[in-house]
């Protein structure tokens, strides 16, 4: 399953885009969850202390955002979704 990363995020990871080696049927959760195992690092970026997205960040299920799909982050994905995800990003 491919996510691409923006912003800060690139430099986490090391790429814009990243493959996981997931099913289809994996929910937004899980593929979170497989993304903090991954990259350790980007738990202090994209969640709180109790494992919850922090509200300024998104993921983009297909240009969606995850929190206004019919089942949130429980919402199944396959591997052809367009996946992205983006941390706050500040300016003026």
């Amino acid at each position: 399953m491919q996510v691409n990363f923006y912003a800060t995020l690139r430099y986490v990871v090391g790429s814009k885009m990243v493959n996981f080696n997931l099913p289809d049927r994996v929910t937004v959760q899980q593929l979170l969850d497989e993304m903090l195992r991954c990259y350790p690092a980007l738990r202090r970026e994209l969640v709180d202390e109790q494992g919850n997205l922090y509200p300024h960040v998104h993921i983009f299920v297909n240009g969606r955002d995850a929190r206004f799909l019919e089942h949130a982050m429980d919402s199944e994905l396959t591997t052809d979704d367009s996946i992205s995800v983006f941390p706050a990003v500040g300016g003026g």
